[in-house]
């Protein structure tokens, strides 16, 4: 079978691999010595349409496709492994709010996901649990309006600069069935992270998010209002 690009697929690849080679190659290096983690460089993709590719358009994001997709993130990396991988990594986040979260959370967080005014980690490796991630442990609980969350993720790209954080718990049985996806802010009530000493290059040392109990909560650790703060496939 012949594949061909179209007109438009192919502008949006040469203005991708020109990106790449303009803002990432040059310092791709630097950055992995350095252990620099390039926002303003992000926020520049951001204004290519690099942080919501397949976001909707009412809320900032590109509305393009998949295969779209595909042909930026192989030229980004062209110029920058590890921040392609992570502009990748954002783009899932905006994309699982665009297409799970009620409509109040589309336009509380997306515009400004689009946008790179935030950025965005996802949180499903755990220590116990990173290739089968159906066996992971974290769970979230309901309090009343709010959801309080107990466990650990480890290795999540990007945190620490991150802004939100869509985390992978239990909320039910076993297995996947039982697994949501809640919204956690950076600022939420007894969110902790910690840094390690591994690290992707370019990316600051993925270091566990850590929901550990704290002498400020001694039985909570990160509560995230109910409805406004989570969604759940």
């Amino acid at each position: 079978m012949r594949f061909e690009l179209t007109e438009d697929q192919a502008m949006i690849q040469d203005a991708a691999r020109k990106f790449a080679d303009d803002r990432l190659k040059p310092h791709a290096a630097s950055w992995d010595e350095e252990k620099h983690f390039p926002v303003d460089v992000l926020k520049e993709s951001a204004a290519m349409g690099f942080a919501g590719i397949y976001t909707r358009e009412d809320v900032g994001g590109s509305g393009l496709s998949r295969v779209d997709a595909a042909l930026i993130f192989e030229q980004l990396s062209r110029g920058c492994v590890s921040t392609a991988a992570f502009i990748s990594i954002h783009n899932m986040v905006s994309w699982m709010i665009d297409t799970w979260g009620d409509e109040d959370q589309r336009q509380r967080w997306l515009p400004k996901l689009t946008a790179m005014d935030m950025i965005g980690s996802y949180c499903l490796t755990e220590p116990g649990s990173g290739s089968d991630a159906a066996s992971l442990r974290t769970k979230a609980v309901r309090d009343g309006d709010d959801y309080v969350l107990n466990g650990a993720k480890a290795f999540i790209s990007g945190a620490g600069a991150s802004d939100l954080y869509i985390v992978m718990c239990r909320t039910g049985g076993d297995g996947p069935k039982g697994v949501s996806a809640i919204v956690v802010e950076k600022d939420s009530r007894g969110c902790l992270l910690a840094p390690t000493k591994r690290r992707w290059a370019g990316i600051p040392s993925p270091p566990p998010w850590c929901h550990s109990k704290t002498a400020a909560c001694p039985r909570r650790t990160v509560w995230a209002k109910r409805a406004k703060a989570s969604c759940s496939p």
